[in-house]
């Protein structure tokens, strides 16, 4: 056990004598039993899983196999080149979760690293995991709970269960017990594990430790939440599936031709071979993984750390988003909203002779209870300081503010009382200025406000008091929020608040921040004093409606429902550990329009890889259907495979690893989202993909039989291999959209794909200028004007395509007008 220091035990009177607490060994031994009083913590991934995780992905398992396939074929150079392509992969995703983990571990810190607790009678201060059942916790403003614990004494206590229950207004404590079954938020003869103590000391013996607790409790919740697969994810299985279909279809089909040519069985295999692996999109994983890799460099931009590479372009996919109300939907701490009186300074004044709270320097944060707080800020925005009321006009006596009385006295030296309080208290024990108040507390309770009385009287006695006016006090929405929500409704996505706060609160906030309008229904919108299983049901519903599901939360409480939707988000300031490790996103501002930016981003993201995978695939379509057709047409083999590779590798993926840094469109949100069943290619990118590889093919087979294979072989691949590659080279600057034209979009917008272009250019023009690459390649060489008309005949394709995407246009024109 950690050595303990005892504490003076005149600065905690023992709880009227009677409980001195555990004796030493007593305590011992419960700790033996009863365990250390920690909540379990998800493990970290260790190195060795985080890069095999990489692995998991059943276009790598295709690339794996194409790469022993070329090896066993004698084709070591494709071999080696698909293995360089795997592992460059895996390590890019590895860098990103393992830097994600990294940023995780450092923002994790105890609940509650030490706590004070009679032992042997006497106060001592020792680690919170020491704590057992039967300890009595001494309380007082500031601390942290470190355990679940039946209260002996409360004078004046309040605590912060946000954390816990979503409620953001501290909760008086009591020792009046309460019923068996009362809901969590209204225990209040109960402090729990986890929560802050904002006002008022007291004295509690503890009832359960680590994860018998209720924060623990919600722990547990978390091993029946399961890690979904994310729509990308989904969505590159299928088309890898389909491309699976593909190659099994080329292999056997071209073994058929093969075999009824009359060719012996190893040039068939390896004949076959070579096409299924001109088949694979080898850029494809790259490509992928480069994109959410850029996406999250730009959401660390926005204020948000990304724990899981594909959590970035799921956001994207959101249908509906689930996020808790404080903190994230507002700004977290009170702030006075309204005020009603005939004399507001009077009315700011004595509420600010009032109070026990102290700001901050300017204003800014500050000790004490929240409602405190929030009535000095409106108070010094008038130019009222509590510091000098105290100086100029000292306290003569002080009635503390208690669950029963619900009212706070101040007696100063000029004979003046200053009274605080619940309006139903104060306005019966008013005289004067009353008229009207009960129906004005009614109206600002209605919008969700909480509503203090403020009078002053003359002596110690609160009687016959004036009434100055009510304050009306909420935890306002973030201006922010209010723009992110009408921002996401018009990207047709769905806010949904889950919060444990009050209903009319909640409702009130909710139809402020735009998240209910007319004509919504807010029973579906807004749900209020919610548990932690409910907020798991909630999630559950959406999903089984189809829907996919973002959710947001700061609170233990939150972490079951973050673990169960389609991705998590954290608060990185408020939120918990538990919440945190739960959590796909944790948003380092903590901030509702952060979300909405990164839905944006996801969308730009998913926008990206499918316009690249459509570039990619009309290659390899080209690629196949020429080959394909030369065998039909009984002629060679119009490319070798290390031509195929090349192309694949350099004309396709590095122009594809420029497509994917492609800009965000600033229409993004202004569309719906994307149909959870949605495929990644439709019959529109799948039309594309076979009329774009039509004619590419078509432009290159008939530069390959003009050339005459039969009489100078070489030198036909040669011509047919520098018009595939500067035909692919020029699609990549049209495939940035499928219905703009390339000017439109603008060259110079994507500076990165104007430079790999270029130099693509080039290099493929030195290839014929360098013996031994020459040799390597099977090529022979070709004058400059010779490859300046493959250049032009490389036109062909793109202007083909341009036109066409000119002509839909001017049908829809004609259809819409």
């Amino acid at each position: 056990m950690a050595v303990t220091t005892p504490l003076p035990s005149s600065e905690y009177p023992l709880p009227g004598a009677m409980n001195p607490g555990l004796t030493t060994s007593e305590a011992a031994r419960r700790l033996l039993e009863s365990g250390r009083n920690e909540i379990r913590r998800e493990a970290a991934r260790p190195r060795w899983r985080l890069f095999l995780d990489q692995f998991r992905s059943p276009m790598i398992a295709l690339l794996i196999a194409a790469s022993v396939a070329s090896f066993l074929m004698g084709e070591r150079a494709d071999a080696i080149a698909i293995g360089i392509i795997v592992v460059l992969n895996a390590l890019v995703g590895f860098a990103q979760e393992f830097k994600a983990e990294q940023a995780m571990q450092a923002l994790r810190s105890m609940t509650a690293p030490r706590a004070r607790v009679l032992r042997d009678g006497y106060p001592i201060d020792l680690p919170a995991a020491e704590i057992v059942p039967g300890d009595v916790l001494l309380l007082e403003a500031g601390d942290i709970v470190a355990a679940d614990a039946q209260l002996l004494e409360a004078y004046s206590l309040a605590t912060s269960e946000a954390p816990l229950t979503g409620e953001s207004a501290p909760v008086d404590k009591s020792i009046r017990p309460t019923p068996e079954g009362t809901p969590l938020a209204q225990r209040t003869d109960r402090v729990f594990m986890g929560t802050a103590v904002s006002r008022g000391t007291g004295t509690a013996v503890v009832t359960a430790t680590g994860m018998r607790t209720e924060l623990g409790q919600i722990a547990h919740l978390l091993a029946s939440a399961e890690d979904t697969e994310t729509p990308l994810q989904q969505r590159l299985n299928r088309v890898t599936q389909a491309l699976l279909i593909v190659c099994g279809g080329i292999v056997l089909l071209v073994a058929a031709l093969g075999l009824l040519r009359g060719m012996g069985w190893l040039p068939v295999l390896l004949s076959s071979i070579s096409l299924a692996v001109a088949a694979v999109p080898e850029g494809l994983p790259a490509v992928v993984t480069i994109a959410l890799a850029l996406g999250v460099r730009r959401m660390a931009s926005r204020h948000a750390l990304v724990r899981r590479l594909q959590a970035v372009e799921t956001l994207g996919s959101a249908t509906v988003v689930c996020t808790d109300k404080t903190g994230t939907l507002t700004t977290g701490s009170m702030a006075v909203r309204e005020l009603w009186g005939s004399d507001e300074e009077a009315l700011l004044r004595t509420a600010a002779s009032c109070c026990d709270a102290s700001l901050g320097p300017e204003g800014k944060e500050g000790t004490g209870d929240p409602t405190e707080l929030a009535l000095l800020r409106a108070a010094l925005e008038r130019g009222i300081q509590r510091e000098q009321i105290e100086r100029e006009n000292p306290r003569v006596a002080v009635q503390p503010f208690d669950s029963e009385r619900k009212r706070m006295s101040v007696l100063r030296a000029d004979g003046v009382l200053s009274v605080k309080g619940a309006p139903e208290v104060l306005l019966s024990r008013c005289t004067s200025g009353t008229e009207g108040a009960l129906a004005k507390a009614e109206a600002m309770a209605s919008r969700g406000l909480r509503v203090l009385a403020v009078a002053r009287g003359s002596g110690p006695e609160e009687e016959r008091l004036q009434l100055l006016g009510l304050m009306g006090m909420a935890d306002p929405p973030r201006p922010e929020a209010i723009e992110a929500v009408a921002a996401a409704r018009a990207a047709g996505i769905r806010t949904v608040m889950i919060t444990g706060d009050h209903p009319v609160t909640a409702l009130a906030i909710g139809r402020e921040l735009g998240i209910v309008r007319e004509g919504d229904d807010p029973s579906e919108l807004i749900h209020a004093r919610v548990t932690a299983e409910e907020k798991l049901r909630i999630v559950r519903r959406w999903k089984e409606r189809g829907e996919v599901v973002a959710m947001t939360g700061d609170g233990v409480n939150d972490a079951p429902a973050l673990r169960e939707a389609h991705i998590g988000i954290a608060m990185g300031r408020t939120g918990t550990e538990v919440t945190r490790e739960a959590a796909d996103i944790v948003l380092t501002d903590d901030n509702f329009a952060t979300i909405v930016a990164a839905i944006r981003e996801g969308r730009a993201i998913y926008e990206n890889i499918r316009k690249t995978l459509v570039y990619l695939l009309v290659g390899n379509v080209g690629e196949l259907l020429l080959m394909v057709i030369a065998l039909l047409m009984g002629q060679p083999l119009p490319l070798v495979p290390l031509q195929l590779l090349w192309i694949n590798l350099m004309t396709d993926s590095l122009p594809a690893l420029a497509l994917v840094m492609d800009p965000a469109r600033l229409e993004l949100l202004q569309a719906p989202p994307r149909r959870p069943d949605e495929p990644m290619l439709g019959g529109a990118q799948w039309r594309t993909i076979f009329a774009a590889g039509a004619l590419e093919a078509a432009v290159v087979l008939g530069v390959f039989l003009w050339a005459d294979p039969a009489a100078h072989l070489e030198r036909a691949r040669s011509l047919a291999f520098s018009t595939l590659v500067f035909a692919e080279l020029l699609r990549s600057f049209i495939a940035r959209s499928s219905t703009r034209i390339f000017w439109e979009v603008g060259v110079f917008t994507n500076r990165v794909l104007l430079g790999v272009i270029l130099v693509s250019v080039l290099i493929q023009g030195a290839l014929y200028e360098i013996p031994a690459v020459r040799t390597l390649f099977e090529l022979v060489p070709l004058p400059w004007n010779e490859m300046v008309l493959m250049f032009a005949l490389g036109l062909i394709p793109v202007t083909a395509l341009e036109l066409a995407k000119l002509v839909r246009r001017w049908i829809r024109l004609r259809r819409a007008g």
